[in-house]
């Protein structure tokens, strides 16, 4: 997802890459984590040290136009588990630099503690393992996960801002026409009270960011209304989660209906969660005779929700339960 946000016409300008950000992703998510093992390991240490570096300088030119220019919020280095500002993660790579630098300096002084033999084939292993586990949580749900909306985690909790919690600071630029001439003033200097003054615009500036709860931009809506707090007090609640329909996996709608129609007779309400519009989920919903309603929201915040598209989340008194993929769904139990 971060490497689609970076090729975006309004970042990089690179949207040609954008079919291919899940296969780069895998390729620099295993590059990553392989020249860590084979620095521990002291495998190719020169070689090893080169890559390292080019992929921190490529990043830090990228985490710094990021931070400049406001344009990727979270680089996403260390996914839910650690969530770092673009200016924060910058700071990092430049400490990354430093520390490769030195390792550059004695590249020669780095040698395996064990035999060649021992550490080429536990890189080896290792390797074999990192390939297994993404192919499992590409295939299945991530084996842990660090999210907002991670099983055991109450929705409703999740979006509270506590009583005296910091907030966010803005300042706001006012342009007026005076004269015939555009000019900008601030808030404090009242525009508009300045006799025959225009108003032209105005420009917010985020000066600095406030408390933001684990949970937000969450919503069910129905045709405008918004239905979060009724639904999510409800003791049986099955979400069909696909951010978007035209990209789900068509192999896994027929599960799911077994799984809804089951779900149904079981006292469920079932809904399919999405960010399409209702004529593509009208599509979906003749094509395997689903009998649910669409409920919208934010892509962004599905995408957080579940990985899978299509997935499913059980819901109860507001408290996530189970959450499956759409292979998964003979594992989701209905009581």
């Amino acid at each position: 997802y971060k490497f689609e946000e970076y090729f975006g016409a309004d970042v990089l300008n690179m949207e040609f890459l954008i079919p291919y950000a899940l296969q780069l992703s895998i390729l620099l998510i295993l590059a990553e984590i392989m020249l860590g093992v084979m620095l521990l390991f002291g495998v190719k240490a020169k070689l090893t040290i080169w890559c390292l570096a080019g992929l921190t300088l490529i990043f830090t030119f990228l985490t710094w136009y990021s931070a400049f220019y406001n344009k990727v919020t979270d680089c996403g280095c260390f996914g839910d588990a650690i969530t770092l500002t673009p200016w924060e993660t910058f700071y990092k790579n430049i400490i990354l630099i430093l520390v490769i630098a030195f390792l550059f300096w004695r590249r020669y002084d780095i040698h395996s503690f064990i035999s060649n033999k021992l550490a080429y084939g536990a890189t080896t292993i290792l390797g074999i393992i990192f390939i297994a586990i993404m192919i499992y949580s590409l295939r299945h749900l991530p084996v842990i996960d660090f999210r907002a909306y991670a099983i055991g985690k109450n929705i409703p909790q999740g979006m509270v801002i506590p009583e005296g919690a910091e907030e966010s600071i803005y300042e706001d630029t006012w342009i007026y026409k005076v004269d015939g001439i555009d000019q900008e003033f601030t808030t404090d200097q009242k525009p508009w009270t300045i006799e025959g003054a225009t108003f032209v615009d105005r420009k917010t500036k985020l000066i600095q960011k406030g408390y933001e709860p684990p949970i937000h931009d969450f919503t069910m809506e129905m045709d405008g209304e918004d239905l979060t707090d009724v639904l999510l007090q409800k003791d049986k609640l099955m979400l069909i989660v696909a951010y978007n329909l035209e990209k789900s996996n068509n192999n896994g709608w027929p599960r799911i209906k077994a799984l809804a129609d089951k779900a149904n007779l079981n006292g469920y309400s079932v809904y399919c969660f999405s960010a399409s519009t209702q004529a593509s989920y009208e599509v979906i919903k003749e094509q395997y005779d689903l009998e649910m309603e669409l409920l919208f929201c934010d892509e962004t915040t599905l995408k957080t929700i579940v990985r899978s598209n299509p997935g499913v989340v059980i819901v109860e008194n507001g408290t996530i339960t189970q959450k499956k993929s759409w292979r998964d769904t003979d594992q989701v139990i209905i009581d």
